[in-house]
């Protein structure tokens, strides 16, 4: 891989990260909070990936598949916390959760 393609990936994975901040600053409800971390995690890995590449070094690679098999979990775990929440209290928007909560 030469730089010029590099450049291409660390672009799309700057995007990547930048829409999952902007997801996570703008929404409020927490499935879309999750997916914007998801779109920021994303990004990260495409980084490592891309860099891997470039060097021609696995270990990036394998960083970034560890990286995905732990978020994968996070995200099972968040979802499974979301939806015991949501059936106690009918809310699924985190500011009103919030009011709920106090």
């Amino acid at each position: 891989m030469n730089e010029e393609h590099l450049t291409y990936y660390l672009y799309f994975a700057a995007f990547l990260f930048s829409s999952g901040v902007f997801v996570v600053l703008t929404k409020r409800s927490a499935i879309f909070v999750l997916i914007g971390v998801e779109l920021m995690l994303n990004g990260a890995n495409l980084v490592l990936a891309s860099f891997s590449q470039y060097d021609h070094d696995m270990k990036g690679q394998i960083f970034a598949i560890f990286a995905i098999v732990i978020t994968v979990c996070e995200v099972s775990i968040a979802l499974a916390i979301l939806l015991n929440i949501y059936r106690k209290t009918r809310v699924s928007n985190l500011d009103e959760l919030r009011e709920v909560g106090n």
